[in-house]
């Protein structure tokens, strides 16, 4: 037995002995669910906002295509009445529209990998939050052995094993040879 799964026994004993103390397993359970639920409003109202600031910034980014639009027309009426100076400053004053979305689209970009993120976020802790609603259905209908044994298998389950590159070492701890230095 390596040390790692000896680690894993004594946090499941540790966490099968808070659970026995605990006044009532099932409202733990309820109130880790209570606070996962509040945690995905939290993350799809941070979504909505993103979409809304994206909806924002496109319609800046129509509005300052107009704009640059309109200033092209100004410098060609400029030229036309043979007035350069005007011409160039209509000119300049497009690059800072065209600048200006620019950077609007480059911020998009950015608020477009923000919103694929939280939907990823929503998904897992959805996944999250039915694994742990099973947990409660398994605690209240006493599948499972007796309550608290069916949370514990439920959390060795969420934990899983150690993965490969940690895998324990054969090697026992009380056969290790010390020698001094």
């Amino acid at each position: 037995m390596g040390i790692f799964s000896r680690t894993r026994d004594i946090v499941a004993a540790n966490f099968a002995d808070l659970l026995e103390k605990a006044e009532d397993p099932a409202k733990m359970i309820r109130m880790i669910i209570l606070e996962m639920e509040e945690t995905l409003v939290e993350v799809r109202a941070s979504a909505a906002r993103t979409i809304a600031d994206q909806k924002e910034m496109r319609r800046h980014i129509s509005k300052l295509e107009q704009l640059q639009d309109s200033w092209t027309e100004k410098a060609e009426l400029a030229l036309s009445k043979d007035r350069e100076d005007l011409a160039k400053a209509a000119l300049v004053e497009k690059q800072k529209a065209a600048d200006m979305a620019e950077q609007l689209k480059i911020e998009v970009k950015v608020l477009d990998d923000a919103l694929r993120a939280s939907e990823e976020d929503i998904a897992k802790l959805q996944k999250k939050l039915a694994k742990a609603s099973g947990a409660d259905v398994m605690l209240l209908s006493g599948a499972g052995g007796t309550g608290v044994d069916a949370v514990l298998d439920a959390l060795i389950e969420a934990i899983g094993p150690a993965p490969d590159a940690i895998a324990p070492d054969d090697t026992d701890a009380d056969e290790i040879e010390w020698s001094p230095l």
